[in-house]
């Protein structure tokens, strides 16, 4: 029998015996994958059709047109490694269709097409699946149950590997949203194996894939600088100030600056630089989404709107001066708010770094390891959904998938888990409105819900229930919603009247359920923080 063993910090944690326990893996791997060719002629969204126009934009234009081509409304806005990942796929396209290729075959979409799109994003989920793996490796308490089913990394790998939100978004609505988590999870485990430099790369190459990732920054930089930069800590657990080394600093910026130049060396070469920052930070696009993600946005729409009508009935406010479905018309577009003050990318950024300093401050004071890292880069993750300017609903799984980690460890980690999953991926449901995977949708959440619930139970098996009655309560509200959004509304009147209401119900609802994870996983942070300091 092999016996692994994973170094987390300062302690050393037993993996399971890879000849026994392992063997699963792949079988489940194997398993989840084959269920994503089944969705290989389902719906999908208007991104198909984005990343088809990026394959031909790589493929059949010179570097220099890349972020200056707008023959489609889909232009190229994703950092430029990512344009040269869709470069490499483009070179395996043309052996499927190569009129894809074309930049001017708008919204072209035939089977071939369909079929190497779809498969590139089940073949390049092999990151996601080997990041996973490493993941498990580095769960504690492996050593409890015998039975592999009811084992952290068992469970871990099921909560993950088939995660309901990646299934739908990614081999349903299209993206390659495994492809990036498989970096971030992996540069995730890279740390927790104490690997720092190799976690820093693989999170710089990600921050080159895709942007977005900026969220979860400030987490690496303020851990990195304090728990790897200095080596050695006071008794009190503050920081040792000589004990700051130079070297791994320069080692942290000489990994930074290399994939950054890699990344934008041949753009910033040809003075296109401001170009490509323009395309990637698209402030006119409104402080909200065409569908409101769940955050605090949108409870502050729905009040503005609320106090508008009230204005109305009350006679405060005159109806034609107000601005008509300016928030409610699933426009991507600059608003105004009719009552409450507007808000712009400058109060959305203040918002946003004022809810993470706490987070960031706390692993600055008072290092818990890398486990302490995660926490915080879920906090900082969940902020920025909160507080961001033209927040994505699907922005959302960047919490959920590491959460996961720290759910199959901790029983309070594991409730929080359960009230952000069920919410956070339901809120997801609108992205797929077509009937006909009606089923599919629903069919996958409930999967995933009772898994997730019956799983972490057995796991954290104790008196009480891992939810407060409150939170049942509001999870059970999810299904009420569901039919009245998913059924009622549908064949009602409603729907020719009110077609925003499905959509503005689950923001607003959803949002609620986000809201306070958020501030729970607050409340754990800081009552973590007020225990004597320990390794972890």
């Amino acid at each position: 029998m092999v016996v692994i063993f994973c170094k987390t910090d300062s302690v050393t944690v037993m993996a399971a015996p890879m000849a026994d326990n392992w063997s699963w893996f792949p079988a489940l791997a194997l398993g989840v994958s084959f269920v994503k060719c089944l969705f290989i002629n389902a719906y999908h969204s208007t991104d198909f059709e984005v990343h088809r126009n990026w394959l031909a934009i790589t493929h059949s234009l010179p570097v220099s047109k890349w972020y200056h081509e707008n023959t489609s409304e889909w232009t190229l806005d994703y950092p430029p490694l990512f344009a040269w990942f869709e470069f490499g796929l483009s070179h395996v396209a043309q052996h499927f269709d190569r009129n894809m290729l074309q930049v001017e075959n708008l919204n072209y979409a035939s089977p071939a097409t369909v079929l190497f799109q779809r498969l590139s994003v089940v073949f390049t989920d092999v990151v996601f699946i080997y990041s996973v793996r490493e993941c498990c490796r580095c769960v504690r308490g492996q050593k409890g149950s015998g039975d592999v089913l009811n084992r952290p990394s068992f469970v871990l790998a099921v909560l993950l590997l088939w995660n309901f939100g990646l299934l739908i978004v990614d081999h349903i609505h299209f993206q390659y949203n495994g492809f990036l988590f498989g970096f971030l999870l992996l540069s995730v485990a890279k740390h927790l194996q104490s690997q720092h430099l190799q976690g820093a790369l693989l999170f710089s190459i990600l921050l080159n894939l895709k942007h977005i990732y900026l969220y979860v920054a400030p987490a690496y930089g303020i851990y990195l600088l304090r728990s790897y930069c200095f080596t050695q800590d006071n008794s009190d657990g503050s920081v040792r100030w000589r004990s700051f080394s130079l070297l791994r600093l320069v080692a942290l910026g000489t990994i930074v600056v290399t994939v950054c130049a890699l990344s934008f060396g041949p753009f910033i070469a040809m003075g296109q630089l401001p170009q490509v920052l323009s395309r990637l930070f698209p402030f006119k696009r409104g402080l909200c989404h065409a569908y409101w993600a769940p955050n605090i946005w949108a409870l502050y729409n729905i009040l503005d709107k609320i106090l508008a009508i009230l204005g109305v009935r009350l006679k405060l406010l005159q109806e034609a001066e107000l601005p008509r479905a300016s928030m409610t018309g699933g426009l991507v577009q600059e608003f105004q708010h009719s009552v409450l003050p507007s808000v712009s990318p400058s109060i959305t950024l203040v918002c946003t770094l004022l809810s993470i300093l706490p987070a960031v401050a706390s692993i600055w004071r008072r290092p818990r390891g890398a486990r302490g890292f995660l926490r915080c880069l879920l906090l900082c993750a969940l902020a920025s959904f909160m507080f961001g300017w033209h927040v994505h609903e699907k922005a959302i799984l960047i919490a959920i998938l590491p959460l996961s980690i720290l759910a199959v460890e901790s029983r309070e980690d594991a409730g929080i888990f359960l009230v952000l999953s069920t919410t956070g991926h339901y809120s997801l449901f609108p992205l797929i409105f077509t009937p006909a995977e009606l089923p599919i949708k629903v069919g996958l959440m409930l999967m995933f819900v009772i898994y997730s619930f019956t799983a972490l139970r057995k796991l954290h098996s104790g008196p009480g229930s891992l939810l407060h009655p409150l939170e049942s309560v509001y999870l059970l509200g999810l299904v009420v919603l569901g039919v009245a959004c998913e059924v009622v509304v549908p064949l009602s009147p409603w729907q020719q009247k009110l077609p925003f209401l499905p959509l503005l119900a689950t923001s607003v609802y959803c949002a609620v359920g986000v809201c306070y994870s958020f501030l729970r996983l607050y409340i754990s942070l800081l009552r973590e923080e007020k225990k004597k300091p320990k390794q972890q």
